[in-house]
């Protein structure tokens, strides 16, 4: 459930409400009894899942995401150099695919 900003246009009253997002606006001043109470528009928050039962990639230890990067960056070196030999340098005598 959301927390709302509220003002009272009479008496420049301000307060937040925690309120459900069904829930109509509220419309009466709690301090001055008067209907001209509005809803603010805030800036929101970020809706963030945490807990058993949502991805748990989402929210992972940093001892995991050294590993992952050190895996990454290894995985990079072995697909270098395995490009580097088989690329061709027009020689038939040093090259596996032009000997054929």
């Amino acid at each position: 459930m959301p927390t709302y900003d509220y003002e009272c246009d009479a008496c420049g009253h301000k307060f937040e409400l925690f309120q459900s997002m069904k829930d109509e606006p509220e419309r009466k001043c709690p301090e001055c009894k008067k209907l001209k109470l509005r809803r603010l528009f805030g800036t929101g928050a970020a809706l963030m899942f945490k807990g058993s039962g949502f991805y748990t990639t989402d929210y992972r230890s940093d001892s995991y995401k050294k590993d992952a990067a050190a895996d990454k960056s290894s995985s990079k070196s072995t697909e270098s150099s395995s490009k580097s030999d088989t690329s061709c340098s027009g020689d038939k005598s040093s090259c596996n695919k032009c000997s054929d």
